[in-house]
């Protein structure tokens, strides 16, 4: 399979089983347009472009082609080995910790009940917050190193406690020979000097919520009584990054149908100082006048060529920023599950509710189908790890003719299952979203290689 477009009048084609991107000459590219697998009629071919080629270059560009297919670099043979899926238990490596469910501002889209997700509203506990750590380290197996992201609600919220679990983890890892990888998620209202030094010191990576210009961030991101949080958040995020140095960090933002111009809100983030930005689309039911909508695709997927404009102009000025979707490994990345499987959740990676709940991933949090079990059960058994296990790439009608599917690994399961009830059918809105920014993401690599050697 391949998957061949044109970015910045750069023909490029994808390899999709090997991995390779070539940026090719307009005739490769156009001969590849009557060549669907390693064998093919050369005669036809060369009658197919004759009219626009000199036929030497039509013979040139098929040896090049030939000589692709040799080195397994075109139209490779798919040699996925299913049955590690088969031989796959159950080993946690990644949890997503609930501190609080509870949050001191109101954001419209929230998933999460605007923090309470679909319960009471509540903290966690010390004594539950270490049995999730017991937990973890019980559960990941022969893994060495683990990850704790602090999530809520809002985790400052119940900060004292995220301190006390630090310094726990810290406590027990070493004599079951872990290593426990810190990160939490903010929405910067609390984010004082006290806090700002303790997760610098702590905390791997921070995730800082914000959705980019002042008037985007405060009609969907306001406090309990209605007030915008754009003036704290900016004044605590840039105190924060001063300090934060080369340390890793990301400032998040959501995109709704209010705001398809998006890459103006990247713009924004970037001109306040923010290096490192994400901003992903809002996932929510049409029902909702911020929902996006197919209607709003060709809309969204020109913004994503706009920002791809952005990025590449900036690069080329020698001041690069860091946009979450377009850091794709071209060296086939991660394991083969991880290609073709995606995140984890539900095998490799849980949420534990502030009562310790456990569940496959943040976004099924409250919903007791999804339930697993609780931190304080000795004897946890995940009995949704084979529907996890079996929502990959092969068994998704969707995904195995996909180009992007070793990319995007299927998908989010709990986007597919909310917009289709069925973790084995995708979200095709974000289907067509991750598409376009691979095709960035990817061109962008080839153009910066192309022209930064010239």
């Amino acid at each position: 399979m391949i998957h061949k477009y044109v970015f910045r009048d750069e023909p490029i084609v994808m390899d999709i089983n090997s991995g390779a991107v070539h940026v090719v000459d307009p005739v490769v590219f156009d001969a590849l347009d009557h060549i669907t697998d390693r064998q093919y009629d050369r005669a036809a071919v060369i009658q197919a472009l004759r009219n626009r080629y000199p036929i030497q270059e039509i013979e040139d560009a098929l040896a090049d082609i030939d000589e692709l297919i040799g080195q397994g670099m075109l139209f490779a043979e798919d040699e996925a080995d299913l049955s590690l899926f088969d031989r796959r238990q159950s080993v946690i490596k990644a949890m997503c910790l609930h501190v609080a469910h509870d949050c001191n501002i109101r954001c419209e889209y929230c998933f999460g009940d605007t923090g309470a997700f679909q319960g009471d509203r509540c903290l966690l506990n010390l004594e539950t917050g270490k049995k999730a750590i017991d937990f973890l380290i019980r559960e990941s197996g022969a893994r060495h190193n683990l990850e704790i992201d602090f999530f809520g609600g809002e985790p400052l919220l119940n900060f004292e406690i995220v301190k006390q679990l630090v310094e726990y983890g810290r406590s027990v890892e070493k004599e079951h020979h872990k290593n426990i990888r810190f990160t939490i998620t903010t929405n910067g209202v609390l984010l004082d000097d006290e806090k700002i030094d303790y997760i610098n010191e702590n905390m791997v990576n921070v995730i800082l919520s914000i959705d980019g210009r002042p008037e985007v961030n405060d009609r969907m991101r306001h406090t309990v009584n209605g007030k915008g949080t754009y003036d704290i958040i900016t004044r605590n995020y840039k105190n924060f990054i001063q300090k934060r140095g080369d340390r890793q960090y990301y400032v998040r933002g959501t995109f709704t149908r209010y705001n398809l111009d998006f890459a103006s809100d990247v713009k924004h983030l970037l001109e306040e100082g923010f290096g490192n930005v994400s901003v992903e689309p809002v996932v929510a039911p049409e029902e909702y006048d911020y929902s996006i909508r197919e209607s709003d695709l060709d809309s969204i997927l020109k913004e994503y060529d706009r920002l791809a404009d952005m990025y590449l102009d900036a690069a080329m000025q020698d001041q690069p920023f860091r946009f979450f979707h377009f850091n794709v490994d071209l060296d086939q990345g991660p394991c083969l599950i991880k290609r073709v499987s995606g995140c984890g959740a539900g095998t490799e990676y849980v949420a534990v509710s502030p009562e310790g709940d456990i569940y496959p991933c943040h976004q099924f949090v409250g919903e007791e189908k999804f339930r697993l079990g609780n931190v304080r059960d000795r004897d946890f058994e995940n009995h949704l790890f084979e529907d996890f296990n079996r929502a990959h790439i092969y068994n998704q009608d969707d995904c195995r003719e996909c180009w992007a599917k070793f990319y995007c690994s299927g998908g989010c399961h709990a986007n597919a299952y909310h917009a289709n009830g069925d973790l084995m059918k995708p979200y095709r809105i974000a289907c067509a979203m991750e598409r376009k920014r691979l095709e960035c993401a990817i061109g962008i690599q080839a153009y910066l290689a192309d022209h930064q050697d010239n």
